[in-house]
C-alpha cells in the first residue's frame, strides 16, 4: 500500500498528487489518496508518499499541518513506514520547499525510512509541477519491494 499524503494550498500539490496516484495504479500498485492527512486513517506498514507545497515562509499547508503537528505532539513510532516526499516551492525564495525538508526531517526523526532523496519542484520552470513529478516517479518505482 502506498498512502500519499497531500499538502496543498493552491491546487497544484494536490494535482501533481493525483497524477502520480494514478500512475501508480495503473502501475499495479495499491494506492489511498489522503487530502486531508490524518495519522488514524494511515497504515504504518507501508510507504508513504508526500506530495506538498510550500506556503508563506517555508510553511505547510493548511491541510497537513494538523497532521504533523499530531505526528510532533505524539512521536509517533514510525519505524515501520518507509517514504519518499515531493515538495513544491518557488526557487525566489530562501525557504524553497522548506515544507518537505520539515516534514522529512520529522519523519526521519521518529525512525521512517527515507526510499530516496526527495524530489524538489520550482514552480518558476516552465515544465508543469506533475510532469515533473510523474518523471521522478520511475527513481520511486525502483525503490519499492514487488509486494506493495
Amino acid at each position: 500500500m502506498i498512502e500519499i499524503l497531500v499538502g496543498s494550498q493552491m491546487g497544484a500539490a494536490e494535482y501533481a498528487a493525483e497524477q502520480v496516484a494514478e500512475t501508480l495504479e495503473k502501475a499495479g500498485y495499491e494506492v489511498k489518496l489522503h487530502l486531508t492527512p490524518d495519522l488514524t486513517q494511515l497504515t504504518k506498514n507501508s510507504i508513504w508518499l508526500v506530495v506538498t507545497s510550500t506556503y508563506g515562509a517555508g510553511d505547510l499547508p493548511d491541510n497537513i499541518q494538523p497532521f504533523v503537528d499530531q505526528l510532533a505532539q505524539d512521536q509517533t513510532d514510525l519505524t515501520t513506514v518507509s517514504y519518499a516526499v515531493i515538495t513544491l516551492g518557488d526557487s525566489s525564495y530562501d525557504t524553497f520547499c522548506l515544507a518537505g525538508k520539515k516534514i522529512s526531517a520529522l519523519f526521519a526523526s521518529l525512525g521512517a525510512v527515507l526510499l530516496l532523496p526527495g524530489l524538489d519542484i520550482d514552480v518558476l520552470t516552465a515544465e508543469l509541477p506533475e510532469d515533473q513529478a510523474l518523471a521522478w516517479l520511475p527513481k520511486l518505482i525502483n525503490t519499492l519491494p514487488k509486494s506493495v
